[in-house]
């Protein structure tokens, strides 16, 4: 596949052991990746991960505004395969159309569930006990193509957003590598999605990360892992925002939804529809992450003991 031309597009961490085995499998001509843009609290310029890892193979890098009014850009490359992990933009038909073996997605997910822009995120969040990865082709809708390959693998107990990415960004990288070669030879699997048990799950807004207590208990540790490490879950104590990024399920005792029912040496527990969840890492605001036990050292925690929390 050394002769094969590859335009990649994609754009976090994620994306990048895809274009890790292309550049060594391939000929990766073209990297398209989404503009570099203003990070953290001082606002640093910084490219994407997929940028970077491009530019220290010295293979160029288009970074559109909007692929949709500069696709012909990426046909002057004249790709033979267009492949996309977390690109972050619509692509084009005028782009789907062009590749002699078409434009292949690698998702996060075991479509047809989980569509659109979070399917880790929302697989943890919903309890799910498995998830995977999919190979499919491109269309004009949103992960509604045909299905090339699927892989999955165990959602464990104490998975986070972080520590799930990490193991499906590597087994999409070696599931697309192992199926590429049956696509170049037109032997792949293509097979039409059921439309009609599919989930679609967009991007998170900033509204999205508040920890609903309302609800279960593990519920509230499933969206609380389901967020971290980024951009994680948050409440409001005391009137300041604390992100929650640690938890671990507390008694079935009852208690008051959203009030802190208990402080403790490690944790403070919060009511739930259930029962108590214990909060064990957190991030003040303008502080560093930091466990309950050390913040607990220079804080006054029988302050925190029957507050309402959330308001």
């Amino acid at each position: 596949m050394n002769n094969l031309r590859v335009v990649f597009m994609g754009t976090p961490d994620f994306a990048v052991p895809v274009l890790e085995k292309l550049i060594e499998e391939t000929n990766v001509v073209l990297v398209v990746t989404q503009p570099d843009a203003y990070v953290g609290r001082k606002k640093v310029l910084t490219k994407s991960p997929v940028r970077i890892l491009a530019e220290e193979h010295n293979i160029e890098v288009f970074t559109p505004d909007k692929l949709r009014n500069e696709y012909e850009y990426v046909l002057n490359f004249k790709p033979d395969i267009i492949i996309t992990c977390a690109f972050g933009q619509i692509v084009p038909k005028q782009i789907l159309d062009y590749p002699e073996h078409g434009c292949i997605n690698v998702h996060a997910s075991l479509l047809p569930k989980y569509r659109g822009a979070s399917p880790i995120s929302a697989a943890i969040r919903e309890g799910e006990e498995k998830t995977g990865i999919t190979i499919m082709y491109m269309d004009e809708g949103i992960d509604t193509g045909n299905i090339i390959q699927a892989k999955e693998i165990p959602i464990l107990e104490d998975d986070t957003l972080g520590t799930l990415s990490a193991k499906l960004s590597v087994l999409g990288a070696e599931t697309l590598i192992k199926t590429l070669p049956r696509i170049i030879e037109c032997e792949n699997f293509d097979i039409p999605q059921d439309h009609e048990s599919a989930t679609y799950y967009k991007i998170l807004k900033r509204e999205d990360e508040r920890i609903d207590f309302n609800k279960s208990r593990l519920e509230v540790y499933n969206f609380i892992r389901s967020l971290n490490p980024s951009p994680m879950s948050n409440t409001i104590i005391a009137g300041s925002e604390w992100k929650i990024i640690e938890s671990t399920i507390g008694s079935e005792k009852k208690c008051d939804i959203g009030v802190i029912t208990s402080v403790n040496k490690d944790s403070f527990g919060i009511g739930c529809l259930d029962g108590e969840i214990l909060i064990t890492k957190v991030k003040l605001a303008g502080k560093k992450e930091m466990f309950v036990r050390d913040l607990f050292n220079g804080y006054d925690k029988s302050k925190l003991l029957g507050v309402k929390v959330g308001e």
